[in-house]
């Protein structure tokens, strides 16, 4: 089963949602909002991902933005970062897709392609 980590009134997860529907891929929903990723879920998904911390966040959201995480990265070490991440799930690039070991940050169509048509 895919985990679907994501918001729904976000323009991304709505179109990676019809781009999974279209193909037939089944999928639970998880508002990121509501039920943020946790620390140790991130400790697990972010090298499962082949980014960095860094790469997990939503560089164009508010809370981005209004924390001014842009400036305190580059003095920030990977648990902290993670840590950060976990506070607040509007800071987590989104969607996150979870299957079979596979963890994507972001909806790229290509990447998706790739990486879920090897899992059938």
């Amino acid at each position: 089963m895919i985990l679907f980590v994501g918001y729904r009134k976000c323009g991304t997860c709505r179109k990676a949602m019809t781009w999974l529907e279209a193909r037939g891929l089944e999928y639970e929903f998880r508002d990121i909002r509501e039920d943020n990723p946790t620390e140790a879920e991130l400790r697990e998904w972010i090298p499962l991902s082949g980014l960095s911390p860094a790469k997990f966040f939503n560089t164009s959201g508010g809370a981005y933005r209004e924390l001014g995480v842009k400036d305190r990265l580059k003095n920030m070490s990977d648990d902290e970062m993670i840590g950060l991440l976990a506070t607040d799930g509007m800071l987590v690039k989104r969607p996150v897709l979870v299957s079979d070991g596979t963890v994507m940050a972001g909806f790229r169509q290509e990447i998706w392609e790739d990486k879920l048509a090897a899992k059938k």
